[in-house]
């Protein structure tokens, strides 16, 4: 039988915006993927900028030079990509996102814990390929990738069935430990969904009934083995987790195992 290996590591340096898939990452010292929601906007009231109160962020095209660091911004549809120095308190790049908005952005950062949705469960979503193939069977007009930049998931493994990644948190409130590569990480939480799938990424258009079409299918599908208490409801995908090693890196291909 094929080993469970990871296939896809994608980190979102600026939270909201479009993700950047690498080949390793470092973690942290506070747990968490670097790079990953590094940066945040932010508004006059310190309230997130975010596809969950606006939508429209999702018209913007965003991209990342990870070295430098230097984000390029565009408006999809649109031909006039803006490069900027990717850093907080840099004038231009809030300018440019205040203009889009039409209110007073600041762009924050917060360099080894980035900005997490689950400040209990920091750690980088997982889920397997087959699962993002699967979902995307219930959305005919959808494809997988663009089924992928709903979910903003961090970590993609292979190998494996459809929801097999279930079983890393198998019963509620009891951790599962498992290790990717030399990283060793706890499965918290079946990751709760906002209302950021729903939208299309391009244009933050909602997709009509995408959140009842995938809670019936979620239930339909929901592995036997699963402990059901722990669906509340089914608008969850994905693991939330917690890295319990931080002093290592993760890499393409690392094998998945289940710790005892």
């Amino acid at each position: 039988m094929n080993k469970v290996r990871l296939s896809k590591i994608t980190v979102f340096p600026v939270k909201a915006l479009s993700g950047v898939d690498v080949e390793s990452s470092q973690i942290t010292p506070a747990g968490a993927l670097q790079y990953d929601r590094q940066f945040a906007l932010k508004d006059e009231n310190d309230r997130f900028v975010n596809g969950k109160r606006y939508p429209e962020v999702n018209q913007i095209a965003s991209s990342f030079d990870l070295d430098q660091p230097m984000i390029s911004l565009d408006i999809y549809g649109f031909d006039d990509p803006q490069s900027f120095e990717l850093r907080a308190g840099n004038n231009q790049l809030e300018e440019w996102f205040s203009d889009f908005f039409g209110f007073k952005v600041q762009l924050r950062e917060s360099k080894e814990s980035g900005f997490p949705d689950d400040l209990q469960r920091p750690g980088p979503t997982v889920i397997s390929t087959a699962t993002l193939e699967e979902v995307t069977s219930w959305f005919p007009d959808l494809s997988v990738d663009q089924i992928r930049r709903r979910f903003r998931t961090n970590l993609e493994i292979e190998n494996c069935p459809a929801f097999w990644e279930d079983q890393l948190n198998r019963v509620p409130d009891q951790g599962v430990r498992f290790q990717i590569g030399g990283v060793l990480f706890e499965g918290l939480k079946h990751c709760v969904r906002c209302p950021v799938p729903t939208q299309d990424p391009e244009t933050g258009e909602a997709y009509s009934d995408f959140e009842k079409i995938f809670m019936q299918k979620r239930e339909e599908t929901l592995p036997a083995w699963i402990e059901k208490t722990g669906f509340d409801h089914h608008y969850r995908l994905a693991i939330n987790t917690r890295i319990v090693q931080i002093n290592a890196e993760l890499k393409l291909g690392d094998e998945l195992t289940i710790t005892p």
